[in-house]
């Protein structure tokens, strides 16, 4: 399965979930989440993935913990969890 993101430029083959992925950076610009993710670069609007994240402060947007198999961000301030699947299924 290939998931094309809108943006037009950046596809992403079918995520083997037995593989550790890396998150290599996470960022906010405006309403946007930045995601370096397996080299890749993904920016998805804040109101795709999450109310509470696009309501955040920008202290609690930056408190995030990646966990440790790379598949999921978890933001402990506001109570927000979020696979990588999911946020990559957004932009399909």
């Amino acid at each position: 399965m290939t998931l094309l993101l809108t943006l037009g430029i950046l596809i992403l083959k079918k995520i083997n979930m037995q593989e550790k992925r890396e998150i290599q950076e996470i960022n906010f610009e405006n309403d946007y989440l930045l995601l370096k993710f397996d080299g890749r670069l993904f920016k998805i609007a804040l109101e795709k993935i999450s109310k509470k994240l696009q309501e955040a402060t920008i202290t609690q947007r930056n408190f995030f913990k990646i966990s440790p198999s790379g598949y999921g961000i978890h933001w402990p301030l506001i109570d927000e969890d979020i696979s990588i699947t999911a946020l990559l299924n957004e932009e399909s």
